[in-house]
């Protein structure tokens, strides 16, 4: 019986595999390094500054959106305000 190991791209555990089969025999996971507290609170207050830079960026987007949808609105009234003598073809007639 003849194995090999192949190792995870994504978590980078390693896998025993029957070459014969192809069935796993082992998996061992990459051991994790603890980090200390000092670090872990470094981490969060990253976390916490990338949320309120999202936030902010999603705020300023809802401000403009209403008067982009407004543009839109008096831009498709223009268009039909146009095609007002022509009829209405409904796309499901025209099979």
């Amino acid at each position: 019986m003849e194995k090999f190991t192949v190792i995870c791209p994504c978590c980078e555990a390693s896998l025993t595999i029957d070459s014969a089969t192809g069935a796993i025999l082992g998996h061992e996971e990459k051991k994790k390094v603890l980090g200390s507290f000092e670090d872990l609170k470094g981490e969060l207050s990253k976390q916490k500054e990338t949320r309120d830079q999202i936030f902010a960026q999603e705020m300023s987007s809802m401000k403009d959106r209403e008067r982009l949808l407004e543009e839109k609105f008096k831009e498709a009234m223009k268009r039909a305000d146009i095609d007002a003598d022509k009829p209405f073809k409904n796309p499901l007639d025209l099979d």
